[in-house]
């Protein structure tokens, strides 16, 4: 992790597949549409920008890719005004990861801030339990398309 001021939104899960695999769902956006966004420009490439859809939303968001570390780290930029999130990969000898997420460099100030931390926080605890049911289940629980189902 890099040198941060600010606040820090940390997010974490055991997922019970081996860091390869996980890794290779947060690049590959034929296994991330599974749990997360519905559709992206392309795979995540150091150096690159992508668009990731959630087209039941009818919201869309500008990613580049600032590095890579195969099987252990992923940092992008996205978002407006656009924040950093790390995906940390933490191969276990048991063939499991842990995967931390981290976002951080929030611009927003008081009550504004509270509530991007809320969302920030609930949205990727939701990715991670989306990553958990698909990679160790086969399960698509739909959770992004769900969770403002009602509105927002």
């Amino acid at each position: 992790m890099t040198n941060i001021t600010g606040p820090v939104i940390t997010c974490q899960m055991l997922i019970r597949k081996p860091a390869s695999e996980v890794f290779n769902a947060f690049i590959d956006p034929s296994v991330t549409t599974n749990f997360w966004f519905t559709k992206s420009s392309g795979s995540l490439t150091a150096g690159q920008s992508v668009t990731w859809e959630w087209e039941m939303y009818g919201a869309s968001a500008p990613v580049s890719v600032k590095e890579i570390v195969d099987n252990q780290l992923i940092r992008i930029e996205w978002g407006d005004p656009a924040t950093t999130v790390e995906f940390e990969f933490n191969d276990r000898k048991d063939d499991t990861t842990y995967v931390i997420i981290r976002s951080y460099g929030f611009k927003q100030e008081g009550e504004e801030l509270i509530s991007v931390i809320i969302d920030n926080t609930g949205g990727f605890t939701t990715v991670l339990d989306g990553l958990k049911a698909w990679l160790e289940h086969g399960l698509r629980l739909n959770l992004i398309g769900d969770k403002f189902a009602g509105g927002k």
